[in-house]
């Protein structure tokens, strides 16, 4: 099963106005158009940026469903995988997760 990474759709209003966009995810979203085989890697959900967020509930529950979000599956054993207290998956968020994917994937990693 592909591991699920879990984006906010863009152009969202909230009670500071918008359309907004979600800046982690943009770098995520970056990182997927200079790797297009991680799209089929990945399980890519694209989910609505109120909350809750059913989809991502499932996954790691209410205490953890700011996005970017990418649950693992084990496949690879990382360190700095943050543990969900509702299901026991182990998840990353944000930029987080681009180490991984490199390590993962075989893709590059930011310049430093």
């Amino acid at each position: 099963m592909a591991e699920p990474l879990f984006l906010i759709k863009p152009d969202w209003h909230d009670t500071h106005g918008g359309p907004w966009y979600c800046p982690p995810g943009a770098v995520i979203e970056g990182v997927l158009s200079f790797y297009p085989k991680l799209r089929e890697l990945l399980d890519v959900v694209y989910v609505d940026f109120p909350r809750p967020r059913p989809a991502v509930l499932e996954w790691v529950g209410e205490a953890d469903q700011s996005c970017p979000l990418l649950v693992l599956d084990g496949g690879l054993d990382w360190p700095d995988a943050q543990v969900s207290a509702t299901t026991g998956r182990l998840f990353l968020q944000d930029e987080a997760i681009i180490p991984y994917l490199a390590a993962r994937y075989g893709i590059g990693l930011p310049h430093p």
